[in-house]
């Protein structure tokens, strides 16, 4: 069989965590009493957040993973049509679904639930044969390396891409399922990478030190690795060859900052895809201003390229 031509396939492919957040609203005080909870639900998972980033600024985008085919599964099939992801990539089986139970949201609380879940199941073989040749750049991270055996297959298909002379982007994004066990993980992935990017939270609960001798802990993973180290509203990090950048993210109304970090990936990674001329501080700040645009809408907002321009001319 011949290979399909490159150009029928994605230049990007995120391989991650796809979910659900099943998010608990509290009841409203009366004088009666109150009211019971609400669980509303949410397609999600950090993975996916990127790839969904990365298609709406305008790169031709798939995110490669598992789902089942219960009612929350068509949420996130349809979600992932509407934000024109490559569906060829996205596999379904008859398995349950993986849920984010978030039943408080000020500060965060939650738990996982996903034993045997369809996710667990992703199988790089079954991709559309002749994919690799096309794709740029590969994302990987969240808590679908924390998994198994997913996060085991995933670690490999990140060998396999990168042998192939594909770029690799990774983000640890710190959840408690990485709290035991994770680290030959970290230092497989962080080995592989071409770009991390980790916040200062992550860096707090991934190595339990100070955010410097943390930084230096990850860097001497994969010292030629470009590292980017966000701090929210805070002034931003990134470092690679040699040349250290700092710079704030600009100022906007926050609705809430979910799928910020996620926004910020995606526009480095577009940033570096559509302008490769350009200078590290340039994709910097683009990657800052999306994150900064996600921020302005409430939930896992992904920013046009319009918003992000808007928001550096604005600087």
């Amino acid at each position: 069989m011949s290979t399909p031509h490159a150009s029928y396939f994605p230049l990007f492919v995120s391989a991650g965590d796809i979910l659900t957040d099943l998010v608990r609203e509290p009841g409203t005080q009366a004088n009666t009493g109150s009211s019971p909870s609400q669980w509303l639900s949410h397609p999600g998972g950090a993975g996916w957040n990127v790839a969904r980033a990365v298609a709406r600024l305008g790169v031709p985008s798939a995110f490669a993973g598992a789902i089942g085919t219960d009612c929350f599964s068509d949420e996130l099939w349809q979600a992932s049509v509407a934000a024109e992801l490559d569906m060829r990539f996205i596999q379904r089986n008859d398995r349950p679904p993986l849920l984010a139970i978030v039943f408080e949201t000020r500060p965060p609380a939650y738990f996982f639930i996903g034993e045997a879940s369809a996710d667990l199941a992703f199988d790089p073989q079954r991709l559309p044969e002749g994919w690799m040749h096309a794709v740029q750049w590969a994302h990987f991270g969240g808590i679908s390396l924390a998994r198994q055996p997913l996060g085991a297959t995933l670690v490999t298909l990140a060998a396999d891409l990168r042998a192939r002379g594909v770029k690799i982007s990774f983000d640890p994004n710190y959840r408690s399922l990485m709290a035991h066990g994770y680290r030959p993980t970290l230092e497989a992935m962080a080995a592989l990478a071409d770009f991390i990017k980790v916040s200062d939270e992550d860096l707090q609960c991934l190595f339990g030190t100070d955010e410097t001798a943390a930084l230096a802990t990850l860097r001497a993973m994969n010292p030629v690795a470009a590292v980017l180290v966000t701090r929210g509203a805070q002034m931003a990090t990134f470092i690679a060859a040699g040349e250290t950048i700092e710079a704030s993210p600009p100022r906007v109304e926050v609705a809430d900052t979910v799928g910020a970090g996620d926004a910020s990936i995606g526009g480095f990674l577009f940033s570096l895809m559509r302008w490769p001329q350009r200078s590290w501080r340039e994709h910097l700040s683009f990657a800052l201003a999306a994150g900064a645009a996600a921020c302005r809408r409430a939930g896992a907002h992904s920013p046009t390229l319009d918003e992000v321009v808007a928001l550096l001319r604005a600087e």
